[in-house]
């Protein structure tokens, strides 16, 4: 099963972090990442922009409205996201502990099964 992994932190703190501070939580990270690539079980993983850069398209009554910044203002944001093969759930809660301990600051990983479409295809 494939697990998207999304992480919510406080973007003004992981967007003022020093290029040492970014490489130092970066090599962390990586470390964590590490053995679930090797296994070929880690796919895409990325780092959102901050919210000041996203663009939501909401439905509106005749055309749907497009508004700058995001959906929903809070403190925390969604800043990046893994997409991970576990046979388990609590395989994924075990990783996400894992990302947990080495990211500083308040962080908060929400676990969701993902399912991926492909024209043509069925999901997997």
């Amino acid at each position: 099963m494939l697990y998207a992994i999304l992480c919510y932190a406080n973007e003004e703190t992981v967007f003022s972090w020093t290029s040492e501070e970014e490489e130092a939580v970066m090599a962390k990270l990586y470390a964590v990442q590490a053995p679930l690539a090797e296994r070929g079980k880690l796919g895409p993983v990325g780092r959102l922009m901050p919210t000041t850069a996203a663009t939501t398209v909401r439905k509106g009554k005749e055309e749907p409205l497009v508004l700058d910044g995001p959906f929903a203002e809070t403190k925390e944001a969604l800043l990046g996201f893994y997409v991970v093969d576990f046979d388990t759930l609590e395989e994924a809660v075990a990783f996400s502990k894992e990302l947990s301990a080495v990211n500083p600051g308040s962080t908060s990983y929400e676990i969701r099964p993902f399912y991926v479409f492909r024209p043509g295809a069925s999901s997997t």
